[in-house]
């Protein structure tokens, strides 16, 4: 059961988290476009649809920490340190992208918008993508595990 839990919960990931991270990274390069242009219907449909799968895969992105967390328990880590903080840093995209991210795509889509707010919206969404990179870091070397190098 472990091992369909890991599957499981590694192709959420793969499927739920890499397209809001693309989506989220794109979105502040497409707004300044429109922003430039702001009668170019072409760039405003692409900033709908980015902001579509942003909030879409972020609701699908929920299976990730319950599917990491049964895998956890199933294997008895779910105490170990590397799994804590990844669950905290978790936490943290997850509050980033639902308070900074998300809302602020609302903000521009909702206009009118400048390039501070394309600025700032994409400071948050590195800091969203920080946060999930250092958490597969985290997933990937365990530290104390036995398959750590």
């Amino acid at each position: 059961m472990p091992k369909i839990l890991l599957i499981v919960h590694v192709l959420a990931a793969i499927i739920a988290v890499g397209p809001v991270t693309v989506a989220a990274s794109m979105f502040p390069v497409a707004a300044r476009g429109v922003i430039a242009a702001p009668d170019d219907e072409r760039g405003r449909a692409v900033l709908l649809n980015l902001h579509r799968v942003c909030r879409v895969y972020a609701v699908v992105g929920v299976a990730v920490p319950v599917f990491g967390i049964a895998t956890a328990n199933s294997l008895g880590v779910l105490g170990d340190t590397w799994l804590i903080i990844s669950m905290l840093l978790t936490a943290g995209a997850a509050a980033v992208l639902a308070a900074l991210v998300l809302p602020r795509q609302s903000t521009i889509l909702a206009g009118p918008a400048g390039l501070a707010d394309t600025k700032r919206l994409a400071m948050y969404t590195g800091v969203f993508n920080l946060l999930w990179a250092t958490v597969t870091v985290l997933m990937i070397v365990r530290p104390g595990s036995t398959t750590s190098v």
